[in-house]
C-alpha cells in the first residue's frame, strides 16, 4: 500500500507524544493535520477532544461508522524504540496509535472513491478508551447522531499471528466492573490479637471465598472472573490495624451474571466479616458493558478479509476474551463488530511476544496496511449492498 509510509510516520509521531484520558489535544491535532484537504466534515463535542469526520458519498444511502481510539496508558515505556514515549509515565501500550493511523488510512482510501459510495461514513477518533468511557461521552454529546446502521472497530494484537484477522459472533469481550471491600475490625497490639479484632485474616478469608464462590455458583459456560488485585492493611509489624481494604475487577459475559455476582459478593463479604465480629462495606463501580458482535457484521468482515487476503487470513475465535472495550457502548446502540488484527513480526514466534499493556509491547507496523484496507473495504461493502443487514 502506497499509504503505509505516511501511516507509519503518523503512528510514530503519536507514539512519541502519548496522552491520557478524555483530552488528547496533541493527538487530535495530528489527526486533523493528517486529514487536511480531504472532503470531510468535522464534529467536535464539549466533553472530550474526540473527532468525528464525516464523509458523504456521491449518492444517498446508509451510514456506517469506523472507530479508532486515541489515548495511551499511564505507564513507563521500556521498548528502546527510537520513537519511544517522550512523556513521563505515559505509553501507547495498547496499540491505539496504530488504530488512529489505520483509521486515517481508511479515510484516505474512501475519500479517493467518494463519488462511488452510496451513503455516509463516520470516522470516530475517540479518546478516553482506557477506563474513561470516552465512547459514552461522545454518544452523549450527540456526535454520532443520527446513529449509523452499523459500526466497526479494529484492534491490534501484538501476540497474535502476523496479519491474521479474528472475531466472533456474540460476546467478544467482557464487561469490566470494579469492586472495593473495606473490612473494619478493632486495632490493637500485634502480640495480643485476642484483645483486638484483626481485619487482615478476615480479608484473606474473603479473597479465598470469592474464588470458591465463582467456581461453585457461576455457570462454567457463562464465565465470570473476579480478581482481587490490591489488598492494603497496616503500617508496621507490631500493630493490628483497624481496617483492611481490597480492590478488584469483575469480568462477565452476560447482564444476568453481571448483576448476580454483585449481589453474591456483597452477601459473601458481609457474611464472613459478621461471622468474625467485623463489618464489611462493599462498593461497586460500573465499567464497560459486554462487547457483543452482530453475526451479520462479523460475516461481512470475514468476507472482506478473505476477498482481500485469502481464507487463511481469517480465524473465528472459539471463545470470548475477558478483556474489555468501551466500543461496547457503540455496539449497544447499533449492530456491528470489533475485529482483532495480529501484529507480531512476520515469521516470529508470536506466542513469545509481549502482550497488550506490557511496557515492552511493540508491533510490526506493516500490518497497518492490511488494517486500513480492511476497514475501508468493510465500509464500502456495507454501503454497497445489504449483506443480510
Amino acid at each position: 500500500m502506497q499509504l503505509l509510509p505516511d501511516l507509519v510516520q503518523l503512528r510514530r509521531a503519536i507514539h512519541a507524544e502519548p496522552e491520557l484520558g478524555l483530552q488528547t489535544p496533541k493527538t487530535a491535532a495530528k489527526v486533523m493535520a493528517a486529514l487536511s484537504g480531504l472532503p470531510l466534515e468535522f464534529r467536535h463535542g464539549p466533553s472530550t477532544s474526540g473527532i468525528v469526520a464525516v464523509l458523504r458519498g456521491g449518492r444517498e444511502g446508509r451510514t456506517v461508522l469506523l472507530r479508532g481510539d486515541m489515548d495511551a496508558l499511564p505507564m513507563r515505556e521500556d521498548t528502546g524504540l527510537a520513537f519511544a514515549s517522550r512523556a513521563a509515565g505515559a505509553m501507547h501500550a495498547c496499540g491505539h496509535d496504530s488504530h488512529v493511523a489505520m483509521l486515517v488510512g481508511a479515510a484516505r482510501l474512501l475519500c479517493a472513491r467518494r463519488q462511488e459510495l452510496p451513503g455516509t461514513v463516520l470516522f470516530m477518533f475517540q479518546p478516553g478508551e482506557e477506563g474513561w468511557h470516552g465512547a459514552r461521552f461522545m454518544l452523549d454529546d450527540g456526535l454520532l447522531e443520527p446513529l449509523p446502521q452499523a459500526a466497526f472497530a479494529l484492534h491490534v494484537m501484538p501476540n497474535a499471528p502476523h496479519g491474521i484477522f479474528t472475531s466472533r459472533e456474540g460476546p467478544l469481550l467482557a464487561s469490566a466492573d470494579t469492586v472495593e471491600i473495606l473490612v473494619t475490625g478493632r486495632g490493637g497490639h500485634a502480640s495480643m490479637p485476642h484483645d483486638a479484632l484483626d481485619p487482615i485474616p478476615v480479608a484473606c478469608e474473603i479473597v479465598t471465598a470469592i474464588q470458591t464462590y465463582v467456581t461453585r455458583r457461576m455457570p462454567v459456560f457463562d464465565p465470570v472472573v473476579v480478581t482481587i488485585g490490591r489488598i492494603e492493611a497496616g503500617t508496621t509489624d507490631n500493630v493490628i490495624p483497624e481496617t483492611a481494604s481490597m480492590l478488584g475487577t469483575i469480568r462477565t459475559l452476560s447482564p444476568g451474571n453481571r448483576e448476580s455476582i454483585q449481589t453474591g459478593l456483597r452477601q459473601l463479604a458481609q457474611g464472613i466479616a459478621s461471622a468474625h465480629g467485623a463489618t464489611a462495606k462493599v462498593d461497586f463501580e460500573l465499567g464497560f458493558p459486554v462487547t457483543r458482535c452482530d453475526g451479520r457484521a462479523v460475516a461481512l468482515g470475514r468476507r472482506v478479509v478473505e476477498e482481500l487476503y485469502g481464507a487463511a487470513s481469517w480465524l473465528t475465535l472459539p471463545a470470548p476474551v475477558m478483556g474489555a472495550e468501551d466500543f461496547s457502548y457503540v455496539l449497544e446502540k447499533t449492530p456491528g463488530a470489533m475485529l482483532f488484527l495480529g501484529a507480531s513480526a512476520q515469521g516470529s514466534d508470536w506466542r513469545s511476544c509481549c502482550g497488550l499493556h506490557s511496557n515492552r509491547m511493540v508491533i510490526d507496523e506493516a500490518v497497518m496496511a492490511r488494517g486500513a484496507a480492511v476497514l475501508a473495504g468493510i465500509a464500502a461493502r456495507f454501503l454497497g449492498d445489504s449483506e443480510g443487514f
